[in-house]
């Protein structure tokens, strides 16, 4: 039985690869007859009811055509291997589209230099799009801060009516506002969970969101940190000497004026936090006691930042502490420090102690190793919070930026202090 379910699986990877490579042909050829036609409009007109999707989807599949040919040829080759399908290529086109050709074309090199040995988890489109944000950063420094202003005033609310007498209700916010609604949300969600609400979390998030909309009771206040979302800010950048990375918890890289102008926002609270400068790492801090201190938690979050899985993006602070070797009060047992922890979420963390799986996690390295049921294994190694530096030895503070709203009026408080 194992060996029949391992040579499906094989066989869903065939049948991945045969995927991408029929989109590839599928681009190039909307990309020719977009180009032999010179109407995108009528073109898309008059192809609908030969793909049968909606015009304005034809529309989309014509422009990611014409961009993946023009502007992005190594993406398209890796389409024409099977490495990747429509799916993340939208999303990496979705990334460079506001830079030039040249541009993004330079991404494109660049991404295939940084492709050529890594796991097979760098191909998962949210890894993929991950590593092409600090490509584009990288290439394009100083139009970061011009894409980021744009997309913010963009900012919208739509409402999408669904099937079933359902609708969706999707706001696009800023990142760092978005990330403490739902922090928001999501903590008194789990504060009713608690209280024995039979409700699914998934049915507490939806409700609580209605309530707090439309002006009712949800029964319940928000846990002290319910809207506290992190910005790791180098303090080089944060004094405006340079303009060095930073990063948002479960988000990825933001212009340093961007990041300044939220750490700088009245609402803002501060903590400092040490960094190795030869590695990018938060200093550790051994512990030895069963549950993890609230220093212990917040550093594990600070430096991982995510659910350690390869493939999971579920930000640390909505993610479980665990125990990379078990816990014991006995010699040899494993201690409860940051050399001992790790975030997984609540999925990753039962999957861990499933006999049939593999999923190890080295925290002092940053290298997550994991092996399916039917034998493949998966690495992923952490970024590092900032960038190593040589030639440095003493520790860097990072600023970690906590952002959070009360629970009586929505509005943001100030209850700390910028670190020094």
């Amino acid at each position: 039985m194992g060996d029949d379910v391992g040579e499906t699986v094989e066989r869903l990877r065939g049948l991945r690869v045969r995927r991408a490579q029929l989109d590839a042909e599928e681009l190039a050829l909307l990309a020719d007859i977009s180009a032999a036609v010179g109407n995108d409009r009528g073109v898309a007109e008059e192809l609908t009811p030969v793909l049968r999707v909606s015009t304005r989807e034809v529309e989309r599949r014509i422009d990611d055509g014409r961009s993946v040919m023009r502007r992005m040829p190594w993406l398209l080759g890796s389409m024409r291997t099977g490495e990747v399908g429509t799916y993340g290529v939208r999303r990496v086109l979705a990334v460079v589209d506001p830079l030039d050709d040249d541009a993004a074309r330079n991404v494109d090199a660049l991404l295939a230099e940084r492709l050529a040995d890594a796991p097979e988890t760098a191909w998962q489109p949210g890894n993929l799009t991950q590593r092409v944000r600090r490509l584009v950063e990288k290439v394009d420094p100083d139009g970061q801060v011009e894409r980021a202003r744009r997309a913010r005033a963009e900012r919208k609310l739509e409402l999408t009516p669904g099937e079933h007498v359902m609708s969706s209700l999707e706001a696009h916010l800023p990142a760092e506002v978005a990330g403490a609604c739902y922090s928001r949300v999501d903590g008194m969600a789990r504060s009713l969970r608690h209280r024995g609400d039979q409700r699914t979390l998934d049915q507490l998030r939806a409700d609580v969101t209605a309530d707090l909309l439309l002006g009712h009771d949800p029964g319940v206040a928000p846990p002290e940190a319910a809207a506290m979302v992190y910005l790791h800010v180098p303090a080089d950048a944060a004094l405006t000497i340079s303009d060095e990375r930073c990063e948002l918890d479960g988000y990825g890289p933001i212009p340093a004026p961007i990041a300044r102008e939220i750490m700088t926002n009245e609402h803002s609270t501060w903590r400092a936090v040490l960094c190795d400068p030869g590695t990018g790492e938060p200093v550790d801090l051994g512990r030895t006691r069963r549950r993890p201190s609230a220093v212990i938690r917040e550093l594990v979050r600070v430096r991982d930042r995510e659910c350690i899985m390869p493939w999971c993006h579920r930000p640390a602070r909505h993610c479980d502490h665990d125990h990379e070797r078990p816990w014991a009060n006995t010699p040899g047992g494993g201690s409860t420090s940051v050399a001992n922890g790790g975030p997984r979420c609540r999925r990753h963390h039962r999957l861990k102690d499933d006999p049939d799986w593999s999923a190890r996690y080295d925290p002092v390295h940053g290298i997550a190793r994991v092996t399916t049921p039917h034998g493949a294994t998966y690495t992923a190694h952490r970024h590092p919070v900032l960038t190593p530096k040589s030639g440095r030895r003493e520790p860097t503070v990072l600023g970690v930026l906590g952002h959070r709203t009360t629970a009586a009026d929505g509005h943001h408080r100030r209850d700390g202090h910028p670190a020094r």
